[in-house]
C-alpha cells in the first residue's frame, strides 16, 4: 500500500520505468562524494610486529627459572609498564606524535595508549595453554612513524624482559647473601654457646656417661688395690715391730717375752681395724674376711697363752740406740719405709675416693645437663639446617644468574620486525565507494517513495475501482500538449480521467 493505493509487481515496475533516473543519479553521485571525502580524512596506518617467547634452554630440574609466575601475568605487567607515562611520553616527544592536533601532553598520551594494541597469541597445540608469543600493533597517520614507533615498543618489551630477569636474579643473589651472612653469624654464636656449654659441663654429658662408669669402675678397683696394699703394709709393719721388739730387749732382760704383750696388742688392733674395713665392703664369706678372723683368733690364743707366763721387766725400745745391732738398724729403717708407704697409700686412697665421688656427681647430674644440651644442640641443628638450605639456594641462584647472563633462560625474540604499511587501514576508498553506493540507492528509494506517496493521480482501471468501486466505461489514450508531454516522461498513459485529481474525477462521476 502506498498512499491511497495498493501496489503490485507491475506497479513497482512502472514506477521504476518512470523514475529510474532518481535511483541512478544518487547511486552515481554519492560514491564519488565518498571517495573524494577520503582525501580529506586523516589516514590510519597500522604497523605490527611479532615477538616469540623462547622457553628456558636448560631443563628446569637442573636450574630453576628466574620467573615462576604465569606468563600472561608478566606480560600484563610489562604492558602496563610500557603504557605508563614515563615510557610513552619520551616516544611521543621523539616522534612528535599528534603534534598537528595541538593537544596537551595528557591527551596525546591517551591517544598513544589507544593506538597501541597488544594481543597475546594462544598456543594452538592440543592440551596446551601456553603463550608462544604476542603481537604488537601501533596506529599512526604516517606509515614510517607507525613502523618506527612499533619497532621502538617491540624493542622496549625485549629490553624490559631482559632487565627484569637480570634484576630479579641479582636481587635474589643479594638477598640470599645477606641472609647467609646473618645465618653464618647466628651459627657461629650457637657454636660458641655449644662449645662453652661443653667446656663448662665437661664429663657430665650423656655421651660421657659410659666413660664415667668405666672410669669409676677402674677407680674402685684401684681403691680396692690401695686398701689391700695398706692392709698388707700394716701387717708388715706389725711383724717388723714385733721383730724389732725382740731385737731391742735389754741384756738384763730375761727374754723377749716381756715385750710380746705390747706387740700382740698392736697387731690385734691392726687386725681388728682391717676386719672392720673389710666387713664394711664385703660379706663374712669373703676370703680376706675369713683370713683376718682366723688371724685374730690365733693372735688372741697366743696372747692368752702368754698371759699365763710370769711377768718380766719391760725394756725400753722406743728409739734407736748406739748399742743397736745392724739387724735392729735395718728393721728400724724398714719400719720407717713402711710408714712412708702407708702415708702415700692413704693419700692415694683419699684421692681415689675424692675422684670416685666426683664421677658419681657427674653421673647423677648427667640427665639434667643432657636435657639442656639437647635443647642447645637442637637450636644449633636448626640454625645449621637453615644455613645449609640458604647455601643451596644461593648456589641455585648463582646458576640461574649465570644462565640468564648467557641468554640461556627465557627470552623474547623478535620473530617479525615492525612492518611498513603500504596502504592505510582507514579510510579505504573501496569501502567508502561501496557505502556511498548503498547510501545513494537508499536515498533514491526514499525520494521515489516520498514522491509516489504524494502522487494522487489514477492511472489504471484497478486504481479507479479501488478508489470508487465503480466500473470503468471507457479508456481513452492520453494526447496532451508539449507541456503535459513532460508528464509522459514521469508516467505513461492518461486513462479515462487523464491527470485530473481525485476530487475532479469524483465530480465528473
Amino acid at each position: 500500500m502506498l498512499g491511497h493505493r495498493a501496489l503490485n509487481v507491475e506497479d513497482y515496475l512502472n514506477i521504476l520505468k518512470r523514475r529510474w533516473w532518481m535511483f541512478v543519479i544518487p547511486a552515481i553521485i554519492l560514491p564519488i562524494v565518498a571517495v573524494v571525502a577520503t582525501r580529506f580524512i586523516t589516514p590510519e596506518y597500522i604497523s605490527s610486529g611479532l615477538i616469540l617467547i623462547d622457553q628456558q634452554k636448560v631443563p628446569a630440574e637442573f636450574v630453576s627459572p628466574v620467573a615462576n609466575d604465569a606468563l600472561d601475568n608478566r606480560l600484563a605487567y610489562m604492558t602496563e609498564k610500557i603504557l605508563s607515562r614515563s615510557s610513552i611520553e619520551p616516544i611521543i616527544t621523539h616522534y612528535n606524535l599528534y603534534a598537528d592536533q595541538h593537544l596537551p601532553m595528557d591527551a596525546r598520551v591517551d591517544l598513544a595508549r589507544k593506538a597501541l594494541h597488544i594481543e597475546a597469541i594462544q598456543s594452538t597445540i592440543a592440551r596446551s595453554n601456553g603463550l608462544p608469543g604476542f603481537k604488537i600493533a601501533f596506529t599512526a597517520s604516517d606509515p614510517q612513524t607507525a613502523q618506527q614507533v612499533c619497532a621502538e615498543i617491540t624493542s622496549l618489551f625485549t629490553k624490559i624482559n631482559t632487565k627484569d630477569q637480570v634484576d630479579k636474579a641479582e636481587n635474589t643473589n643479594s638477598y640470599l647473601k645477606a641472609q647467609i651472612n646473618n645465618a653464618r653469624q647466628n651459627l657461629a654464636d650457637m657454636d660458641a654457646k655449644v662449645a662453652a656449654f661443653q667446656k663448662q659441663n665437661f664429663g657430665m654429658l650423656q655421651s660421657d656417661e659410659t666413660s664415667n662408669v668405666n672410669i669409676m669402675t677402674s677407680l674402685n678397683s684401684r681403691l680396692d688395690a690401695t686398701t689391700q696394699a695398706i692392709q698388707a703394709l700394716e701387717q708388715n709393719k706389725s711383724v717388723g715391730e714385733a721383730l724389732l721388739a725382740q731385737q731391742t730387749l735389754p741384756i738384763t732382760s730375761s727374754g723377749p717375752a716381756a715385750q710380746a704383750p705390747q706387740v700382740h696388742e698392736k697387731e690385734l688392733q691392726s687386725l681388728l681395724a682391717q676386719k672392720a674395713d673389710l666387713e664394711s665392703r664385703y660379706t663374712a664369706d669373703y676370703p680376706e674376711v675369713k683370713t683376718v678372723n682366723r688371724q685374730i683368733q690365733d693372735l688372741r690364743a697366743e696372747m692368752a697363752r702368754q698371759s699365763s707366763a710370769p711377768v718380766v721387766a719391760t725394756p725400753t725400745t722406743s728409739g734407736p740406740s748406739r748399742y743397736d745391732s745392724p739387724n735392729v738398724v735395718t728393721l728400724r729403717a724398714q719400719l720407717r719405709g713402711i710408714d712412708v708407704q702407708i702415708q702415700a697409700k692413704r693419700k692415694e686412697q683419699d684421692t681415689l675416693q675424692a675422684q670416685i665421688r666426683g664421677y658419681e656427681g657427674r653421673i647423677q647430674s648427667s640427665p639434667a645437663v643432657d636435657a639442656k644440651y639437647k635443647e642447645l644442640t637442637r637450636d644449633y641443628e636448626t640454625a645449621q639446617a637453615f644455613y645449609n638450605n640458604l647455601l643451596q639456594k644461593n648456589n641455585q641462584s648463582q646458576m640461574t644468574t649465570d644462565m640468564q647472563n648467557r641468554q640461556e633462560g627465557e627470552t623474547f625474540t623478535i620473530l617479525d620486525a615492525a612492518s611498513l604499511p603500504t596502504e592505510p587501514k582507514f579510510p579505504k576508498p573501496i569501502a567508502f565507494a561501496a557505502g556511498g553506493l548503498g547510501a545513494g540507492i537508499a536515498l533514491g528509494f526514499l525520494i521515489v517513495g516520498l514522491l509516489e506517496y504524494k502522487d494522487t493521480s489514477l492511472r489504471t482501471e484497478r486504481e479507479v475501482w479501488d478508489f470508487t468501486h465503480l466500473p470503468t466505461l471507457a479508456v481513452i489514450a492520453w494526447s496532451g500538449d508539449a507541456a503535459e508531454g513532460t508528464n509522459r516522461k514521469n508516467g505513461g498513459l492518461r486513462r479515462l480521467f487523464g491527470r485530473k485529481s481525485r476530487k475532479e474525477a469524483l465530480a465528473d462521476a
